[in-house]
């Protein structure tokens, strides 16, 4: 049997996906989820083969649920599903480790079909795309010069960004409240040049692999 979590924050979609899915002989729906908090808990609570990810949740994303899974149980697989085709988010999926991506206009052939391939290992990511995700972060790793215009607080906050955390954990965690969390989050993407915070955090890993190397060095 195929273990799927879902993770969608409309109950009417989850049902549906849960009816489609749960039709399948080889398939069982072990739990799911509304927000990013409670994917986290359950998700690893329920030891799932895949965790079905809606992208965007009312706490957070979908992708950050996926890099928090991956680095602590790599033996689940994530499939991100969103109602949009946007470059940035298949960016950053690639970069969470997510095994694949499908649209919800996908037919439900399709997504029993993608399922059954992540469960047998297979990757529905294009090897091109992935080549340019790689690029992508060494181009932009190149500038990290930019990271010395940064305090040591916006510093600090970027390496919480890198470890997934929303504005009000990050908050929770500094003693800040969340619209000073957001203030700074606006301030350090400006210094860098980016517009949203997973290019902060690419940027901030990137750069910290290469600081641990040299180190090695």
């Amino acid at each position: 049997m195929i273990r799927v979590f879902l993770v969608d924050d409309h109950e009417l979609v989850r049902r549906g996906i849960a009816g489609l899915l749960e039709a399948e002989a080889d398939i069982e729906v072990v739990g799911e989820a509304a927000t990013a908090a409670q994917a986290r808990s359950r998700i690893l609570a329920t030891k799932p083969d895949i965790a079905l990810l809606d992208v965007r949740l009312p706490d957070g994303s979908g992708i950050d649920v996926c890099r928090d899974i991956r680095s602590t149980s790599p033996d689940i697989a994530c499939l991100m599903l969103t109602a949009y085709d946007d470059d940035e988010a298949i960016y950053a999926a690639v970069i969470a480790g997510a095994s694949g991506y499908v649209l919800k206009d996908i037919r439900g052939a399709g997504l029993v079909d993608s399922v059954r391939k992540v469960a047998a290992g297979k990757s529905l990511l294009d090897p091109a795309l992935t080549t340019r995700v790689v690029d992508r972060i060494r181009a932009e790793a190149r500038g990290d010069a930019r990271l010395d215009s940064l305090s040591a607080r916006e510093k600090q906050i970027m390496s919480l960004i890198a470890d997934g955390l929303t504005n009000r954990e990050i908050g929770l965690r500094l003693s800040l409240a969340e619209k000073t969390v957001k203030n700074y989050v606006s301030g350090l993407l400006s210094k860098l040049g980016l517009q949203r915070r997973t290019q902060a955090a690419v940027l901030h890993l990137e750069t910290h692999s290469h600081d641990s190397h040299d180190s090695q060095s």
